[in-house]
């Protein structure tokens, strides 16, 4: 995102929600589109005409005034807020990330997102020993004065939400704000909302899907300085968290273990390739205590932002569309890649990928790669 940071009035609070809400426009394709037009409501209008470019039939589902605002109103009744990605009250850190959520909903303290923050992740089926470190190492963190985060899960996302209640806690949910799961967290999900905070992508009222939970998972490194694993499978979803995090340039950190306990494979694994050892809560604190929050206008500029030529025309994107989609296939390539597969500049590539996607041809996936839907 490199739109500067400031509050929105409602209407453009409005157009951002129906913005994301549309059918084929994720974070990074929103943020695209903001950088191209300048507004939600100028890509709003372009929308239809862009999706046609690309190759679509049928009209584009672009999310309606009145569904937008029957979202902004469940929130107030529920007692949420809605945070934009450029506001001021939205975690810097966060939308310093390439794909960061351009809306999210926020119930419980929302200031508390503003302080330095580390993710404690884990097991679900942890050990006993495993839940009871998490939460004494996440009570002297929350002590020591950072924010806490975790996704609510059993197991370590439990124990380290427990133990940092009374200094600070976030739960990063993969559902909507409003919607606990597990449901046996539903009286630790209360106290959170009393004594820290909520944060959700997904609209109000959404049931958590097994898609949702690697979305969910780059928020919680997203708000980190730092992501600490306690128990993981080498094929565990913490390991995910852990590897966006390596991504978002934050730092990893795990807790060594049993080699015998397959539970602490993914741990051990992650100490073999570099990762920060923690056995004390000093581990983390001297890890991150000369670590910053990455700020908005530190992320590298990427193709589309650099400075460019005039807008291509149409019969030089008209040619250049069929060169991108003679270069993709249905295996992910980066876009500087494709840029220089296809020969052609940055600009026309970056605006051909975009109405492709918005036409359902193309899908974009992590680490800036694309391919065929």
């Amino acid at each position: 995102m490199t739109q500067p940071r400031h509050p929105l009035t409602d209407a453009e609070r409005l157009d951002w929600l129906r913005l994301i809400r549309t059918e084929n426009v994720g974070p990074i394709t929103f943020h695209r589109l903001l950088d191209q037009f300048g507004s939600a409501k100028a890509a709003l209008d372009a929308l239809p005409e862009l999706a046609k470019r690309g190759g679509r039939a049928k009209p584009l589902r672009i999310a309606t005034k009145a569904e937008a605002e029957r979202e902004l109103q469940a929130n107030r009744r529920f007692g949420a807020r809605l945070l934009c990605a450029c506001e001021p009250d939205y975690p810097e850190p966060l939308a310093a990330v390439d794909d960061a959520p351009p809306v999210v909903s926020v119930i419980g303290h929302a200031h508390l997102l503003q302080k330095r923050a580390v993710a404690i992740v884990g097991a679900r089926n942890a050990s006993l020993n495993g839940k009871k470190f998490a939460e004494t190492l996440a009570r002297e963190l929350a002590a020591a004065g950072l924010l806490v985060v975790s996704g609510l899960a059993r197991g370590i996302d439990t124990a380290a939400h427990a133990g940092a209640l009374g200094g600070g806690t976030a739960a990063v949910l993969a559902g909507g704000v409003d919607v606990v799961y597990p449901p046996e967290n539903e009286a630790l999900y209360r106290d959170i909302v009393a004594q820290g905070v909520v944060v959700a992508e997904s609209p109000i009222g959404t049931q958590p899907q097994a898609r949702h939970f690697p979305r969910r998972n780059r928020l919680i490194s997203g708000l980190s300085l730092g992501v600490l694993v306690v128990e993981a499978a080498l094929r565990s979803g913490s390991l995910i968290t852990a590897r966006m995090a390596l991504e978002q340039g934050r730092e990893v950190m795990a807790v060594p273990g049993s080699p015998l306990d397959p539970r602490c494979h993914g741990t051990n694994n992650l100490l073999r390739q570099g990762a920060v050892l923690v056995e004390r809560a000093d581990d983390v604190l001297r890890a991150v205590e000369t670590l910053r929050p990455p700020a908005v206008s530190e992320r590298p500029r990427d193709l589309f932002s650099a400075a460019r030529p005039a807008d291509p025309d149409e019969s030089e994107l008209a040619k250049a569309r069929a060169v991108v989609l003679e270069n993709l296939g249905h295996s992910p390539v980066t876009i500087d890649e494709l840029v220089r597969g296809c020969q052609l500049s940055a600009p026309v590539v970056l605006t051909v990928v975009l109405e492709l996607e918005l036409a359902g041809r193309v899908q974009r996936l992590p680490g800036h790669q694309v391919s065929l839907a």
